[in-house]
């Protein structure tokens, strides 16, 4: 296959400015937070619309030319890494907040919005987006969705995947499908939103996404234990469990931890020795 044959032809469809194939750009491409590294991809493709991932998709068909879709690359699994010079497609332009409903607590955006500012926009409304990846003020809503991501508030009110209602999604084909909806038993056939979500887009490439929200609790609080044995905190946290009582977040850091964390962020923490005896 000549390779530039594709170019040409993704050229054909989308303006040259986003079409990248400078060495220098294509670079940083090349890796992502892993500590992976592997070959430069033939291009990088910067599409607007989901017409436009569509037509990128049916070239890429035609040609045989392998694709990875990419959000911020913040996973640590190297899956946005090319091997064989393939086809990145960007979905940063796919960066919009869509709708806020906040009568059925559902928010619709596309999948280059960054999770935090899902998380705040939500919040301006009184409500909760709760999946909290430790990367989500860089990671992006389809990079959340191809991983099925967590975060520390799993414990309590569970992952990615628990929040997706629905998805527009570009398939191999080219295809755009439109799967679940804003209907709480939305039952009859296939689940294909929950198929699609942590297929890390080997199914297809998610360009929306319709998200569940909840009313924000009326109050947090945070409280900190200090144990002298490892073995106790554990116990602790089994009993914790058992007691029906479901913490947003529960963590064990150990002393030397503590007192890096409070060295960075000046929290407040007793880090001394006397604090766990």
């Amino acid at each position: 296959m000549d390779k530039s044959n594709v170019i040409e032809a993704l050229r054909g469809v989308l303006p040259e400015e986003r079409v990248r194939t400078s060495p220098v750009f294509l670079n940083t491409y090349a890796y992502d937070a892993s500590p992976l590294t592997a070959c430069l991809p033939l291009a990088v493709v910067q599409p607007e619309t989901v017409e436009e991932v569509s037509e990128i998709i049916k070239i890429c068909n035609h040609y045989k030319q392998p694709i990875i879709a990419r959000g911020s690359g913040s996973n640590l699994c190297g899956a946005t890494i090319p091997q064989k010079q393939e086809l990145i497609i960007d979905m940063k332009y796919f960066n919009k907040i869509h709708e806020i409903d906040c009568e059925n607590l559902t928010m619709t955006v596309g999948a280059g919005v960054i999770t935090q500012d899902i998380a705040n926009a939500a919040t301006k409304e009184g409500l909760l987006y709760p999946p909290d990846p430790g990367s989500m003020k860089i990671s992006t809503i389809g990079g959340n969705i191809a991983e099925n991501s967590g975060g520390l508030r799993g414990l309590k009110y569970g992952v990615t995947g628990d929040y997706v209602l629905g998805l527009e999604v570009v398939m191999a084909n080219g295809d755009i499908i439109q799967t679940g909806g804003k209907l709480a038993k939305d039952v009859a056939g296939y689940n294909l939103t929950q198929l699609i979500t942590g297929s890390e887009g080997t199914l297809g490439i998610v360009t929306k996404a319709l998200l569940k929200l909840i009313p924000q609790p009326p109050f947090k609080q945070t409280v900190t234990a200090y144990f002298s044995q490892l073995g106790d905190a554990g116990d602790v946290v089994s009993e914790i469990i058992a007691s029906h009582i479901i913490p947003a977040t529960l963590e064990i850091i150990d002393q030397v931890t503590m007192q890096v964390v409070e060295n960075h962020a000046k929290i407040g923490l007793d880090t001394t020795k006397e604090a766990f005896l």
